[in-house]
């Protein structure tokens, strides 16, 4: 059977994603004392380890922030699994005992003297709409965490050695032994003397100060795909900090961010864009130029265009990513254009086009009367009338 996806972890302990460490350790203490297996009325087994794992990861500062930026895969092999914890072993323990054994010890507390993996880093990355549309190859710079160049990271001076730490013997753990009323425990954690690494340092590395890591400028070539849309999330494996230790790479995620464009508009794989044509061309229809993502192109209009029109033209959208061969439409919206300056030739013609199509340019009062606006003598010829408003607006409207 699948897995069952994970929920989010401040919805597992009831908290907001603003909450103070603090807050979120109340929280947690209270709930994990309902959910606790040992509580008859309420406890549930279950639940309480999902709630023990939100909280390993909300209480540490390092792993909270990698949750943040990149959810669960984040935190991907830096928690511990509770699945396989053996409740029955601290039967009749309290809370405290137990919580304990989950954070006091080696759950939260890992030994560092093995390799250790280096965290992701997310980096945004702004590309122009054509970009996104035709793909792009861009190169990029990142700031990470690589090994020392001057100890090889070692974290030790050339001239110093590596040692054993004598307080837990080269082991990165010390134990103590806790008495309560249920009996004595054993708590193992972190070495204070080497921090978990069972290994001391004669003298540091002046460069990184015995940390091992140190901060490089690195250049990647990136290729996004055509088609990408803005708030993609991009995956560069390797490309984040080094780990400790001989540890591997992080990733890398590169957010896509893509600028709007003046004239189109994205709808998934089609393209908008609003063109205005001429009364006459509406009319009479014609062709026009219009732009596209491939660059200027004829569409034809049909006689008697109405304003807010759609003409589709086929394949000129966004190619479908991964496979340029399928890609959307490019939509024009047409919106007809009123001339707001008329001469007094051209406010005759119209007069007399209105009077042969029929049309009253003013509210006629109470129907009596012949409409006192036509004052133009019906002309014989209406076919020399229709010729002239065409001609009017083709030299003015057309060929500017």
């Amino acid at each position: 059977m699948p897995s069952m996806a994970k929920r989010d972890y401040y919805e597992v302990i009831g908290v907001s994603r603003q909450s103070t460490v603090e807050e979120i350790k109340r929280v947690f203490r209270s709930k994990a004392r309902n959910l606790h297996p040992d509580n008859k009325q309420s406890g549930d087994e279950a639940a309480f380890k999902e709630l023990a794992e939100a909280y390993e990861v909300l209480c540490d500062e390092q792993k909270r922030s990698l949750y943040d930026r990149f959810g669960h895969e984040g935190v991907a092999g830096k928690t511990h699994s509770f699945d396989n914890f053996d409740f029955g072993a601290f039967a009749g323990f309290g809370l405290d005992e137990l919580l304990e054994s989950f954070f006091g010890g080696g759950f939260s507390n890992a030994r560092r003297n093995g390799p250790e993996p280096g965290s992701h880093l997310q980096l945004d990355v702004q590309i122009d709409f054509l970009e996104a549309v035709s793909g792009v190859e861009k190169d990029i710079k990142i700031k990470r965490l690589d090994d020392c160049e001057t100890c090889k990271g070692s974290g030790a001076a050339p001239d110093s050695k590596v040692i054993n730490c004598s307080t837990c013997n080269g082991v990165g753990q010390v134990q103590q032994v806790i008495n309560s009323w249920f009996g004595q425990s054993v708590r193992v954690s972190e070495c204070p003397s080497c921090q978990g690494s069972g290994k001391r340092i004669e003298k540091p590395c002046r460069s990184c100060h015995g940390m091992m890591l140190a901060e490089k400028n690195v250049d990647f070539p990136l290729k996004i795909p055509a088609g990408i849309e803005s708030g993609t999330r991009m995956r560069l494996p390797h490309g984040g900090d080094k780990g400790r230790n001989g540890g591997t790479f992080g990733d890398l995620f590169i957010l896509i961010r893509v600028k709007e464009h003046e004239k189109f508009v994205r709808d998934g794989e089609n393209i908008f864009v609003k063109q205005n044509i001429s009364f006459s061309l509406a009319a009479l229809g014609g062709e026009i130029i219009v732009p596209t993502v491939e660059g200027e192109k004829s569409l034809k209009i049909p006689v008697g265009t109405q304003t807010g029109r759609i003409m589709v033209m086929k394949n000129l959208g966004v190619p479908r990513i991964n496979n340029s061969n399928r890609r959307g439409d490019q939509l024009v919206q047409l919106n007809i254009e009123t001339p707001t300056k008329l001469s007094s030739e051209e406010k005759k013609l119209f007069e007399r086009l209105a009077q042969i199509r029929g049309e009253s340019l003013q509210e006629e009062s109470n129907g009596a009367g012949k409409d006192p606006f036509f004052s133009v003598e019906e002309d014989k010829n209406d076919s020399s009338i229709i010729d002239k408003i065409v001609d009017a607006f083709k030299s003015k409207h057309e060929t500017q």
